[in-house]
């Protein structure tokens, strides 16, 4: 759906992290992480009326075009705060970041980097082995904003402050899922179940044959437990295995990515009767150092729905 185009720079060689809304008028944002040619991440922006012009919408590199800045930014996260009626990004730059703007369809307009946490929980510093503390993830319900992380090493962390505080305010991160490294790695995202108190989390995990795949787990609130739900290689939430591609198999990845929601805001729902999964994959026989890998966007549909 959508390739890397030239920013004026060094050479893009991948487009990844997709971060995907569409406001009232129907108009599409995907907001995603670029790398060239000399390892840099940053973040860029496309936004198009219809999925057909994805590929060709021009892309904005946000940190030469708006306040976000130059250095390292990568997986980005978009989405409306209703209380405050302002439009966040979230993001890591090291520690998780955030700029705001009241017009998502203006790449210019994005504000400067502030950070939600000004460094890494004791939590995540006794825990994180040699993985990375990074994709952070906010989601709202009544009363709460939450703050999901991973680090690359088995764990999925949460902080917690108040719709009143937010954007201020997050504390008491701890750890909420965990599994070996490879079965909980990074790319995590979750949602609220349309009409309903459940909660559904997919999480990035590194498979058997080392391509990467989506598990899922469900919870009642967003402080539940999480149990498994489609969690395992034979029956993953999205893998090679279960994925046909029209036009043939263009990737064996099933990587970082987020599901089409019902609307833009800090609610994350869903409607599980039209499930949409904007994802990153690339050429199964592309290697090499990983910020040269050749990413792209895909578009997943869930064909086999119950509803």
């Amino acid at each position: 759906m959508i390739s890397p185009q030239a920013d004026g720079g060094d050479p893009v060689v991948s487009v990844k992290d997709p971060s995907v809304l569409r406001e009232e008028d129907g108009t599409w944002h995907v907001f995603m992480t670029t790398a060239d040619t000399s390892g840099d991440w940053s973040l860029a922006h496309a936004s198009f009326s219809d999925w057909s012009q994805a590929n060709n919408a021009r892309q904005t590199p946000l940190e030469t075009a708006s306040g976000v800045g130059t250095g390292y930014r990568a997986a980005p996260h978009a989405f409306y705060f209703e209380p405050r009626d302002e439009w966040y990004l979230v993001y890591q730059t090291g520690l998780p970041s955030f700029s705001t703007t009241s017009d998502p369809g203006d790449p210019t307009s994005w504000s400067a980097p502030r950070n939600f946490q000004d460094s890494m929980p004791d939590v995540v510093r006794d825990n994180i082995g040699n993985g990375h503390w990074l994709d952070f993830y906010v989601i709202c319900d009544d009363s709460m904003c939450y703050l999901f992380s991973a680090d690359d090493n088995g764990h999925l962390y949460r902080a917690e402050t108040t719709i009143g505080e937010f954007p201020n305010g997050f504390r008491n991160t701890q750890i909420v899922l965990q599994d070996s490294r490879n079965a909980l790695f990074e790319g995590e995202a979750v949602y609220r179940v349309q009409g309903t108190d459940t909660y559904l989390l997919i999480m990035e995990a590194i498979g058997s044959d080392g391509r990467r795949w989506y598990r899922s787990f469900t919870a009642q609130g967003l402080t539940g437990q999480w149990q498994p739900l489609a969690d395992t290689e034979s029956n993953p939430f999205a893998r090679s295995n279960n994925t046909t591609f029209p036009s043939g198999a263009w990737t064996r990845d099933i990587s970082h990515g987020e599901l089409i929601r019902t609307s833009a805001d800090q609610t994350m729902t869903i409607d599980p009767c039209n499930l949409q999964l904007l994802y990153q994959g690339m050429d199964p026989g592309a290697g090499g150092e990983y910020s040269q890998l050749p990413w792209r966007l895909g578009l997943a549909t869930h064909t086999n729905s119950t509803c």
